[in-house]
């Protein structure tokens, strides 16, 4: 698992981005935290830099849209899902379990 923060330094409607195999955005969507694959699957772009709301986040660049629970677009430009990543809180602090991925298919 992969330490992100803790849990007050990712307040409601914020994200951060951490380095692992490969970028992982966590946000947190009013008050249930969630990972995904931060760059955008239509074009390079980071998601933890999008607009969050709901459960959903928009690509800052053209505004594809993912649900963060299942990776999903919501449609066009982007076609294909990003991956998801069970999130576990321990002691107050954040961590993302990267061996755990959860493709979409």
């Amino acid at each position: 698992m992969i330490r992100v923060c803790t849990v007050i330094d990712l307040p409601p409607g914020e994200a951060v981005r951490v380095v692992a195999h490969v970028p992982i955005a966590v946000f947190n969507a009013e008050g249930e935290l969630y990972a995904v694959d931060d760059t955008c699957t239509h074009q390079d772009a980071s998601l933890a830099d999008g607009w969050l709301e709901d459960c959903r986040v928009e690509c800052p660049l053209h505004a594809s849209s993912f649900d963060l629970r299942t990776g999903l677009p919501s449609g066009p430009p982007a076609k294909r899902p990003v991956r998801t990543y069970p999130v576990v809180v321990l002691d107050g602090v954040v961590y993302v379990n990267t061996e755990a991925q959860q493709d979409v298919a």
